[in-house]
């Protein structure tokens, strides 16, 4: 599977794109309008010129990237692509509005990939057209960096199909583990819970955010505290998980912390719109 068409310009559809092109794979970066996909490509621009700058690629390597990928706005031109990784936001309608129209474009053994983190693959394998030749593949923030990818079949996924999404995997770099389709699948139905506590103790005073990272850090050896990682994922996309975990289940445990709610509210997202827990 060398072309592979990437559904998304927000930071998981770039870095996806990034990483394929990195590693040597034609890249069809979709987004509907010009402006959000102009903002995907000078986004990924940016980030290998900071490789660069730090001397982890060479200016071939820049350059020959760049080359690999190409920006498409009509849905149409995805139907050169061998599978198509669909990245776009955690909106039900909006996936299955895109797998019904490429269904249509793309041949019948191209196989969809969900980069859905909260949504049932199932579910959205049934109304994509093509059950056998669809499959979950989740990704991690920043992809650039991370490197596991969840492989969630649904319950008709092919074995073939399941082979060739964790060769694509191996193919870009990644380590792809099998998770069961089951809501939030395994790191995102371990993490939020810790996320939303995390909130919880914010909220209630327990201390401040940066002490809370903190002692999270030095007492459990984790790299990242969980609301700088919160404000990483985007505070959106945190709600958004949470709220599905708990609809999913019908568990009172995943309910969202009030202060997440307000936060979101706000507009305040994290690092991407430059205020969350911190500033940025």
């Amino acid at each position: 599977m060398k072309r592979v068409g990437v559904l998304g310009t927000g930071q998981m559809g770039v870095g996806i794109a990034q990483v394929l092109a990195q590693t040597g794979h034609e890249v069809l970066l979709w987004n509907r309008t010009e402006d959000s996909l102009e903002w995907g490509l000078t986004a990924i621009r940016q980030g290998l010129d900071r490789l660069l700058k730090k001397e982890r690629i060479s200016q071939l390597d820049h350059k020959d990237t760049l080359a690999h990928i190409r920006g498409v706005v009509a849905p149409e031109e995805l139907k050169a692509a061998d599978i198509v990784i669909e990245a776009v936001p955690e909106d039900l309608n909006l996936k299955k509005e895109l797998y019904a129209r490429l269904h249509l474009i793309c041949a019948d053994d191209v196989i969809f990939a969900s980069n859905t983190s909260s949504l049932s693959v199932t579910s959205l394998a049934r109304d994509s057209g093509r059950p056998e030749h669809f499959i979950g593949m989740h990704f991690f923030n920043p992809v650039q960096v991370m490197k596991l990818v969840e492989i969630v079949r649904g319950l008709a996924t092919s074995g073939e199909t399941t082979e060739r999404v964790r060769a694509l995997a191996l193919a870009m770099g990644k380590i792809p583990l099998d998770a069961k389709d089951y809501p939030g699948f395994v790191v995102n139905r371990i993490v939020m819970p810790m996320i939303n506590e995390a909130i919880f103790a914010l909220e209630q005073g327990v201390a401040d955010a940066k002490t809370i990272d903190e002692c999270m850090k030095l007492g459990c050896n984790h790299p990242m505290g969980p609301l700088a990682l919160a404000d990483l994922v985007g505070l959106d996309i945190v709600l958004a998980i949470l709220e599905s975990l708990q609809r999913e289940f019908g568990d009172p445990r995943y309910r969202p912390c009030s202060l997440l709610r307000k936060y979101v509210e706000a507009g305040w997202f994290g690092s991407k719109t430059s205020r969350g827990f911190y500033t940025y």
